[in-house]
């Protein structure tokens, strides 16, 4: 195989070639370093392991590739052995910075983070390079995350800014922390602060536009975005953020405009063409909303708003047959969707498909979905249906969540006199009246039968006297 001296991967490609003869070639540590660290950066632990392991005999005095060892038994989470490289190598070199940022990492990743920042601030102190200190001011921000201290964590995130006015990501954690801390107003002063000495920071404006959007300040969250886009007319973020911001403010034609740019620029988002979809709606031009919803759902099937956006579309004009074709789809596509089941049943009960109806509140309930609402639709098929036993088994499981609630008792009182278990259906609707007389309908309206049942009729009359 021939080499080219000048090839900024020859050293790599002549490792890879040596441990394919396993001829033994020398390297100097920085082309081991650099070897180590592409392997890194690729997730290719086991060569990575296998360059410090020869780098390391052929240089065993090198700091730098003990320090690569660290990180590998970090990775490994054998924490005890990088503990003791650790302290062998402060023993060699107690200024080195790198050794207490790997300590750091290590306390960190066993959620000593109290340690980790101590440790963190050793190495500032010994920091001699600025761009290093951004690193580290990030690094100490970030184990402020970790114990939930969102006040101490924007100190260090502003100092890393201070430090290196292009990191994006701490200007990120610096809003983040203020949204966790409900800080809006506090956010917005910073950013424009920031923005007097950067004011063509794309980032900056965008995140000003998604705080004055978080406080329904529009017109200004507008403006943000607007110098977010002419700081880079390519910013897609800005874009889709705009269009939200047109929404708010009913200028639909404006917002279409806005995510259609986003198309043109970027991969098609789903996000994008149900946000196209949802404003054709509003606009009445019902042909280009379905032409879009169909179109989020083919870019993104597990997308449920998608789902739920086109079969809504139906139901609102009460063509039912077409939004259970849809809602079908997204049962087939995902059935651990609540919202997809709970859409399931009411476009079937609409349809009268009783038992599959039944079958959806059923499995809305299975999936965690325990409004009462859930709970009395799900009862008052199984009456229609005849299945008072599993409807009185299902209201008794609805009464554990809500207790003392007139609706269900009501309906408890009518199964069981229907039932003929005239004790429990006496308890039940004294308790029924009791709680709120204005339900009282309920029996004639999902028991007509017991509207001439002596005991019935006197328990509800005499409720109605003592009420007056």
């Amino acid at each position: 195989m021939n080499y080219s001296q000048n090839d900024e991967n020859f050293p790599l490609t002549r490792f890879e070639s040596m441990l394919k003869t396993n001829d033994i070639l020398f390297f100097d540590s920085d082309e081991f370093e650099n070897i180590i660290h592409h392997y890194l950066e690729n997730g290719k632990i086991a060569l990575a392991k296998r360059a410090i392991k020869l780098g390391l005999e052929q240089h065993p005095t090198s700091i730098n590739l003990r320090l690569f060892q660290v990180e590998i038994l970090v990775i490994e989470n054998k924490f005890s052995e990088a503990d003791d490289i650790l302290d062998m190598l402060h023993d060699l070199e107690p200024h080195n910075e790198e050794i207490f940022i790997q300590k750091a990492n290590v306390l960190s990743k066993q959620d000593e983070h109290e340690k980790a920042i101590d440790t963190l601030l050793v190495a500032i102190d010994m920091s001699s390079t600025p761009s290093d200190d951004a690193d580290l001011y990030a690094l100490v921000g970030m184990e402020y995350l970790f114990l939930d201290q969102f006040e101490n964590a924007i100190i260090y995130f502003k100092k890393c800014l201070e430090t290196d006015t292009t990191d994006y990501s701490a200007l990120h954690n610096i809003v983040y922390c203020y949204d966790f801390l409900d800080k809006n107003e506090e956010a917005i002063e910073y950013l424009n602060e920031f923005l007097d000495s950067h004011p063509y920071c794309e980032v900056a404006w965008h995140q000003l536009g998604r705080q004055y959007f978080a406080i329904k300040e529009y017109t200004k969250a507008n403006a943000a975005f607007d110098f977010a886009i002419i700081s880079d007319d390519t910013f897609v973020g800005a874009y889709i953020e705009k269009g939200k911001v047109l929404e708010k403010l009913k200028h639909y034609e404006d917002a279409i405009e806005n995510y259609k740019i986003t198309l043109a620029l970027d991969e098609p988002t789903s996000f994008a063409l149900l946000r196209i979809g949802h404003c054709y709606e509003k606009l009445g031009k019902e042909d280009m909303a379905l032409q879009f919803f169909r179109k989020t759902v083919e870019e993104d099937a597990l997308l449920d708003k998608g789902w739920i956006a086109i079969t809504k579309f139906f139901m609102k004009r009460l063509n039912y047959q077409k939004a259970l074709h849809y809602i079908n789809k997204a049962v087939n596509i995902d059935g651990e969707n609540v919202l997809y089941w709970k859409l399931f049943a009411t476009i079937n009960k609409r349809l009268n498909f009783l038992e599959e109806a039944e079958q959806g509140y059923k499995r809305s309930l299975e999936l965690g979905n325990y409004e009462l609402e859930t709970w009395l639709d799900r009862s008052d098929i199984l009456t229609a249906l005849g299945e008072y036993e599993a409807a009185i088994y299902n209201l008794i499981q609805a009464a554990e969540f809500y207790p003392e609630n007139a609706e269900i008792e009501y309906r408890l009182g009518g199964l069981y006199f229907t039932t003929l278990q005239t004790e429990e259906g006496r308890f039940h609707l004294k308790n029924a009246v009791r709680l709120n007389l204005d339900y009282s309908f309920i029996i004639s309206e999902l028991f007509p039968k017991l509207n001439d049942r002596p005991m019935v009729k006197a328990i509800i009359s005499e409720s109605k006297k003592a009420s007056n």
